[in-house]
């Protein structure tokens, strides 16, 4: 007797074609060849070469930590038996949530690693509270980020614990959240090739192109938006913010959204930004790698639409939340 898929996989239909990454990325380029000229007369030379270098950046920064998560989501998805992670974490998933989410701890990536990671950890059987726990804790507590910020705050090494604090609280809080409101026809996981048929090395090789496939497309999706959002913001409106205490924070919460800097990189980002509060620039760090618009793209390929539109305002109310109670207490 076969037995069923783990909750949340979407099959689609059989004569039928889903609308994808990559036709998404199609779309766009032919936009972007359509409406070139258009475009070239909107937009300066400077101004076209800072959306060049931000898009470029974004991807160089992200593609690495990509593969990588892709690759090791395939290994989960070939070689770890099902099995393991009952071994692994708690029965319960009130407790297997907060384990998740301290895993993230030996995980040196970014957010973009993170997303197919856990999109591979529910089909594998893990309970999605936990597996979103570990996608929000991987990219902000590991050992490289946690160094990061300690390296680009010279003599406050607080903001580094506040940092991993405030992050592990809110991957929790949004893990126990899933178990008490979460719905599992809001996670569609897209169809992945039948691996059991074919060799591992075969197996192996099919998960790795067809996760690069699909979450990549949504990438570039994302680092466009985010080059465009850095070309858009005027830099004076967010020193009129900065005297602001409640604005400030809510202001560098937004920035973290629409810039889209990797984890590894945003702490530099932030200890620039001194006009602001450390507690500001803590949310700052806080919803970044869980909250951007290349991740929230790339959620939206992994996990289907009717999660990201739930998920990522969640997340982001907790981030805020978090990052400004851990900051008045820590910093």
């Amino acid at each position: 007797m076969k037995s069923s898929p783990p909750a949340g996989t979407e099959h689609p239909p059989e004569n039928g074609r889903r609308f994808g990454s990559v036709e998404v990325l199609a779309v766009l380029l032919v936009l972007l060849v359509v409406f070139r000229n258009p475009l070239a007369s909107l937009i300066s030379g400077a101004r076209l070469q800072t959306w060049t270098t931000v898009f470029v950046s974004v991807l160089v920064q992200a593609v690495p930590f990509l593969v990588f998560g892709v690759v090791l989501s395939a290994v989960i998805a070939v070689f770890v038996p099902r099995s393991f992670w009952a071994r692994a974490l708690p029965r319960h998933p009130a407790l297997a949530v907060p384990a998740a989410g301290l895993a993230g701890v030996v995980l040196p990536g970014c957010e973009c690693g993170s997303v197919p990671i856990a999109g591979s950890l529910i089909r594998r059987g893990v309970t999605p509270a936990a597996a979103l726990a570990f996608l929000l804790a991987a990219p902000a507590i590991n050992p490289i980020v946690l160094t990061a910020t300690v390296v680009a705050f010279p003599g406050q090494p607080m903001m580094a614990v506040a940092r991993g604090v405030a992050s592990l609280v809110v991957a929790v809080a949004m893990g126990w959240l899933w178990l008490r409101l979460g719905r599992t026809e809001w996670i569609k996981l897209p169809h992945r090739p039948d691996l059991d048929g074919m060799s591992r090395g075969n197996a192996f090789w099919a998960a790795v192109r067809h996760d690069l496939m699909h979450a990549g497309g949504f990438l570039v999706v994302g680092a466009a938006a985010a080059a465009t959002i850095n070309v858009v913001v005027p830099e004076r409106w967010l020193n009129s913010l900065a005297g602001n205490a409640a604005l400030s924070v809510l202001a560098l919460a937004i920035l973290a959204v629409l810039l889209s800097i990797c984890s590894e990189a945003d702490a530099f980002v932030a200890a620039s930004l001194s006009q602001f509060s450390l507690t500001s620039r803590l949310v700052f760090l806080v919803v970044g790698p869980m909250v951007d618009l290349k991740l929230i793209s790339m959620q939206t390929g992994v996990f289907g639409r009717r999660f990201a539109v739930r998920f990522a305002p969640a997340t982001l109310v907790a981030a805020i939340v978090a990052g400004t109670g851990v900051g008045a207490v820590l910093l």
